[in-house]
Order: C-alpha cells, then sequence, then structure tokens
C-alpha cells in the first residue's frame, strides 16, 4: 500500500457530471410502499438491539446473534419472518441497480468477525483489525498528532446494514441517493480492514466534504504510505470521502 491516491477537491466539475450521467442512466429506487412498515420495524429492532448491548459490541455483533439476542429479550422482540426477508433482500440484492459499483466484501448474511482479529481502540467505542490495520492507524496518529481520531473501524453486517437503513431513511426512503453515500451491506470495506479517521471535537463534520479543508486532512495527504478508498470521481460511485483510510 504505497501508492498515493489520495484526491483533493479538484475534479468537482468532472464529478458532477458524471453524477448527472448516472442518474440517468440508475433512475432513483425508493423503498416500495409496501415495504415502509417493514422497513420502519427493522431500523427500530435494531435500534434496540444496539441499546442492549452496547454502542461498541454492535459494531461486531454478527446477524445470528442478532436473532438469538433479540428473540431473548421481550424488550426487543423476535424478528419476524418478513423483517428477516428484507433484511436478507437488502443484503443479496445486488447494488448496481442503484448505481453502486464495488465490490462485494462479504459473501454471506451469517458471516461474522473473528473478535481475536480485532482490538478495540481507547477512547473511541470502535475497533480495528490487529496487524494491518492497527499499525496504519498507531503510524498516523504518530505522524499527524493527537488532533486526529479513529471515528469509525471494524463493522459487521449487522452495523453497516443499520447504517445503511437509517441513511436511506434521512434520504426519503431514497435507496439511490443513500447507497451513494453509504454503502449496502456486504459491500463496505469496513469489514476488512478499512477505516475512518478524523479531526478531534469536530462531531459528524468528519463526515462530510469539510474534512478535506482540514489541517489533519492535507497532513495525510503528505504521507506516502496512506490511500484514500473513495476518491474523487472514483468508479464504484461513492461519494468523495476524505477520512476514508483504504487498507486493501
Amino acid at each position: 500500500m504505497i501508492r498515493r491516491d489520495f484526491l483533493g477537491l479538484m475534479g468537482a466539475t468532472l464529478v458532477g457530471s458524471l453524477a448527472q450521467a448516472d442518474e440517468l442512466k440508475h433512475p432513483d429506487i425508493w423503498v416500495k410502499n409496501e415495504q415502509k412498515a417493514t422497513f420502519e420495524s427493522v431500523i427500530s429492532r435494531l435500534d434496540r438491539v444496539e441499546r442492549t448491548i452496547g454502542y461498541a459490541k454492535f459494531n461486531l455483533i454478527s446477524f445470528n446473534d442478532v436473532l438469538k439476542i433479540a428473540k431473548s429479550f421481550p424488550r426487543i422482540g423476535a424478528f419476524t419472518p418478513a423483517e428477516i426477508a428484507y433484511i436478507e433482500e437488502i443484503f443479496y440484492t445486488d447494488p448496481v441497480i442503484y448505481g453502486f459499483y464495488g465490490k462485494r466484501t462479504i459473501q454471506h448474511l451469517s458471516d461474522a468477525i473473528n473478535e481475536k482479529d480485532v482490538i478495540k481502540i481507547d477512547g473511541t467505542g470502535h475497533y480495528v483489525y490487529r496487524e494491518t490495520s492497527q499499525e496504519l492507524l498507531l503510524r498516523l496518529m504518530k505522524d499527524i498528532g493527537p488532533t486526529l481520531i479513529l471515528t469509525s473501524g471494524v463493522r459487521s453486517v449487522v452495523k453497516q446494514l443499520s447504517l445503511h437503513l437509517e441513511k436511506i431513511k434521512s434520504e426519503n426512503g431514497n435507496i439511490t441517493m443513500a447507497s451513494r453515500s453509504l454503502v449496502p451491506p456486504g459491500f463496505s470495506y469496513h469489514s476488512v480492514g478499512d477505516f475512518d479517521v478524523g479531526k478531534k471535537g469536530w462531531g459528524y463534520q468528519n463526515f462530510t466534504a469539510n474534512f478535506a479543508r482540514t489541517e489533519e486532512f492535507w497532513n495525510l495527504q503528505k504521507l506516502s504510505y496512506v490511500s484514500t478508498r473513495y476518491t474523487v470521481g472514483n468508479g464504484d460511485g461513492v461519494r468523495f470521502e476524505p477520512w476514508h483510510v483504504k487498507i486493501v
């Protein structure tokens, strides 16, 4: 991973043109009216699972364990057959129909993260994979300084599913728009090593293009050993993410 492929804000016009062309090729797809109740209930049930087991643990939990926990806690309630079928549809649908061209990183909904392979980063509530990801993060924090923080690390299928559904909800049910800024479950590189960094104290601003204007970002650009996953005009059809560090 020695190739520098960080891109700054140059090329915004090209990105806009590509986005307009892609919109013509892939008309927006929305949550179906008949699925809206199930869509909402899945989000709500996943939220109750997260509040029950805790934010950090939710980053690692498998789908099979989620089903078991939901069934065991009356305040959560077991996932219904309709909810499970909807989750399976979300996971196994080819997101090319939404204009997302990224590679699948997780093959099966039931795939689980081996907790022996990850390490929790103090003060963040997040994990990274041992060795390659851990070593790179520590090196970045040493070279950039204490203002650089880990904002998101390892994400299980369940975590990515929850984030993706919440993004769809924030886009008023527009799956196409959501998929271009928060990738579908099964396609996130967070499941295989990538992680996000940000500026300490910046909160949600770290997940916007504004991060590309920070001193932390420009210092990252100067490092020959670091790359970003979703550059300006990337072929996956994802927005520019200056905070997303590429591992593999």
